[in-house]
């Protein structure tokens, strides 16, 4: 097997396990979807419309060019009709090789209150130091028109949360995704937990560099991928033989 296709094969792993993680810790259930940009950047690798979060396989991703378009998968599988998140991010974000999209219910409630904008409180958070802005319609991002309104709303930041919906987590390789998305739901509880005991102070500017100036990233996403590909193979949620592909 070429390096090529060898690379292929880990990210195709390393979706279907990142998602079933992602559906045990409870932030995809039955929607959502997690790509990665094609070693080649011409296409994605994503998941299809309704093959099942909790059990999603390799072999049942899709492959999409970059006007979402199905070039490669399963006859009866079509792409999810989100995919224009993907794409879009995709091609005006070079620096982003994997985007999730979730619904997580803690995260999403800091759209519907005004004055209680979700901001970093817990130290990993600083990864949105730059901001977590707020895309203002809450329909399904299912055009490439309407991916293109998410693109000018994420900017450059790392994420970003949908009106309503969800939330769209960007990141330079799936392991990091996984690791990201899991800190911007545990930031969103916590912050809704304090402020049940009053006004919060989140962290300063200052704070977030100190933190991010000391941050080892690499080390912090295999660490925390060794955690859950271990507690997912015990469980049984995925294959232990997965596991090699999520710590490389």
């Amino acid at each position: 097997m070429n390096e090529k296709n060898s690379t292929v094969e880990t990210l195709r792993v390393q979706i279907a396990a990142c998602t079933r993680i992602m559906n045990m810790e409870g932030l995809i259930d039955y929607s959502g979807h997690i790509s990665a940009r094609l070693p080649d950047g011409e296409g994605l690798l994503i998941q299809s419309f309704d093959d099942s979060r909790a059990s999603l396989s390799p072999d049942r991703l899709l492959v999409c060019d970059m006007e979402g378009n199905k070039t490669a998968g399963p006859e009866d599988a079509i792409p999810p009709r989100e995919v224009y998140i993907h794409t879009e991010i995709m091609k005006a974000r070079p620096d982003v090789n994997a985007i999730g999209h979730f619904h997580p219910e803690t995260a999403t409630m800091f759209t519907l209150v005004e004055g209680r904008p979700l901001v970093p409180v817990k130290n990993h958070a600083a990864r949105w130091a730059n901001g977590i802005p707020v895309h203002p319609d809450p329909g399904h991002v299912n055009t490439p028109e309407s991916g293109r309104a998410l693109v000018e709303t994420l900017g450059d930041r790392h994420a970003a949360l949908i009106r309503a919906h969800g939330v769209v987590v960007t990141a330079e390789s799936v392991p990091a995704l996984l690791v990201d998305s899991t800190h911007f739901e545990e930031n969103a509880q916590t912050l809704f937990r304090a402020a049940a005991l009053g006004p919060v102070t989140g962290l300063s500017a200052d704070e977030m560099q100190s933190f991010l100036d000391r941050f080892n990233r690499d080390a912090h996403v295999k660490k925390l991928m060794k955690y859950y590909a271990g507690r997912a193979a015990d469980a049984e949620v995925m294959p232990a033989a997965w596991k090699e592909y999520l710590l490389t």
